[in-house]
């Protein structure tokens, strides 16, 4: 993912997956800046979201888990959500991927912010159970190019086929293993 983000520094309107983008970075005004944030508050946010889930951290360093805690909210509330619901309405494939995309980012939104608000409640159990399910939208960002790989490697799909399959298999199955997670939590 980093070495993703580093074709983007520095800016540039024709590089990586912007090549293909061109039509909406001429025609639709902010697609070019909005792409940006999102590209970089993501990639903060998923680098942020791994050391949440540290038992040690949390542990040993409260203070600090709380602080990573309330910039990984802040970033995905007010850049990384946002933005990937403006650039998911310009999505790849057509009708089928801009919905996912779209519903994605509501989704991303929804549970990071049901998360915050059950940690002010002090719900901890809660707080935990929309983290996870947070963050399992934000590592979709890692298995939808590990899908887009091993889809285009075993089946060569037509490039906006592949879209269409991993604007969804990007972030459903990360979801529903987080789901069954968290329902054999209950049951202990």
């Amino acid at each position: 993912m980093i070495k993703i983000t580093l074709q983007y520094i520095p800016l540039n309107s024709n590089v990586a997956f912007l090549q293909i983008k061109q039509t909406e970075i001429s025609q639709i005004p902010f697609y070019y800046p909005i792409f940006y944030v999102h590209v970089y508050s993501a990639i903060f946010v998923l680098l942020a979201g791994f050391s949440q889930f540290s038992s040690a951290l949390l542990k040993k360093y409260p203070a600090t888990h709380r602080n990573i805690g309330k910039v990984y909210i802040s970033v995905v509330l007010f850049l990384s959500a946002p933005s990937g619901f403006f650039i998911g309405l310009f999505a790849n494939g057509g009708l089928y991927s801009k919905i996912s995309f779209v519903t994605l980012s509501i989704l991303w939104f929804y549970f990071t912010l049901k998360g915050f608000t059950s940690i002010k409640n002090k719900n901890i159990r809660k707080h935990r159970a929309f983290m996870f399910r947070s963050f399992a939208l934000t590592f979709s960002a890692i298995t939808l190019r590990f899908w887009k790989v091993i889809l285009v490697y075993l089946f060569h799909p037509a490039p906006m086929d592949v879209y269409q399959i991993i604007a969804w298999l990007g972030w459903i199955p990360n979801l529903l293993i987080v789901e069954y997670y968290l329902y054999n939590q209950l049951k202990k």
